[in-house]
């Protein structure tokens, strides 16, 4: 029998976070700090929202760029949070979760051959995707001398005459690190000097700490060169509503709602008519849990520095990515071995690109509680470390 599966992908890596998550199932005891999903229960209010529309029946397809309501209430959040203007009857589709968004503008935009840059360390999605396309990844080694922030010397020496799309991931994960709009002028100006487009994935805005959330699509000519990718499962703790969108120049959304009709319909209607309410009604619940995400920051920030691991200070997300290339260790070793001694699972820095190398992913969308357990534990395992050498 011939092989029935595609060289494409079958040579697609699996993703590195899931496979410690499917380790610490298998360990009663282990305290995770590897997956990056609020501990928060949704809302009630915006429960609610859906229970009700269970209620009457409101179980029909959608169009399929979404529910008109939730389109106009996305377009007045981007209004109302970060001064974004799109038109909700052609500049928006509904997508289920963000990942489906990234995915589509990809197919959307690319042909065989064509060129991404990519920043690492990354979100998994960001390289398969592209490779699922027939495009080009073209990946640029982010520093942490930089914060992890994107500079203009660094884009302008990866674009060749092929390049067509720069993602940014902004804030970042796994990193934490954010672009102010300072930070992101050098960088939309290259864009407008090479003739490129922008896949902005910004998923955690309502995350940031010590600035207000900027988007690249807010300055001067690139709100038609940029696709912007946001969702509900960060900011307002709907992870599995699985409910995202996207925004930007009806000519490229079209097309995206074109592929989204052929391959999903349409998002679930019971998310989106919850959706409708975290859009209209959500903004204390962010602000409540960023505050306590922040509190959260502030504890694992203090820890490290208590401990003595080299971490530098993420103003967005719920991350840390602590340097552990003291120890000689891979990253993968680290957390293999913190996993099988302490029984606390964390992600190896690799998960996220190569550039992750001697680098740790440690979320902190868990309780104090929990937070302060797993720190103990790892700091008696680097203590062991420290003393064997």
């Amino acid at each position: 029998m011939r092989n029935p599966l595609s060289d494409k992908v079958m040579n697609i890596k699996p993703s590195g976070i899931r496979k410690f998550f499917d380790l610490v199932q298998e360990m009663p005891d282990a305290i995770s700090l590897g997956v990056g999903e609020p501990d928060f229960d949704t809302p009630w209010h915006i429960r609610e929202e859906g229970i009700y529309s269970l209620e009457k029946g409101r179980t029909f397809y959608t169009s399929n760029a979404g529910l008109m309501d939730l389109r106009k209430a996305i377009c007045g959040y981007l209004n109302r949070r970060y001064d974004m203007s799109y038109d909700p009857k052609t500049e928006v589709v509904v997508t289920v979760g963000g990942s489906e968004g990234i995915d589509i503008a990809l197919r959307a935009m690319l042909n065989p051959g064509d060129e991404v840059i990519i920043p690492e360390p990354c979100y998994v999605s960001y390289l398969p995707c592209v490779e699922l396309t027939g495009g080009v990844p073209v990946t640029i080694e982010l520093q942490e001398k930089n914060a992890f922030k994107l500079t203009a010397e660094e884009l302008e020496a990866a674009i060749t005459d092929k390049t067509k799309v720069l993602v940014l991931s902004y804030p970042n994960n796994p990193t934490g690190a954010v672009m102010t709009k300072e930070d992101l002028e050098p960088i939309a100006a290259l864009v407008e000097k090479y003739d490129l487009f922008v896949i902005s994935d910004e998923i955690y805005s309502e995350l940031t700490y010590l600035e207000k959330h900027f988007s690249i699509s807010c300055l001067p000519g690139m709100r038609d060169r940029t696709i912007v990718i946001n969702g509900f499962s960060k900011g307002f703790a709907m992870t599995g509503w699985r409910l995202g969108y996207a925004v930007g120049p009806a000519l490229i959304i079209s097309q995206m709602t074109k592929i989204h009709q052929f391959c999903i319909m349409a998002a679930p209607t019971t998310s989106q008519y919850a959706g409708v309410e975290a859009m209209n009604n959500g903004d204390a619940d962010a602000e409540m849990m960023r505050e306590s995400y922040n509190q959260r920051r502030n504890y694992l920030l203090n820890r490290f520095k208590e401990i003595g691991l080299k971490c530098f200070e993420p103003h967005g997300a719920f991350y840390m990515f602590p340097c552990i290339k003291e120890f000689g260790m891979t990253s993968e070793e680290f957390a293999s071995q913190l996993l099988k001694e302490e029984e606390v699972a964390i992600v190896p820095g690799t998960a996220f690109g190569d550039c992750g190398e001697g680098f740790l992913r440690v979320s902190y969308a868990y309780s104090i509680e929990e937070l302060k357990e797993a720190l103990d534990r790892m700091e008696r395992f680097i203590n062991k470390l420290r003393g064997t050498k």
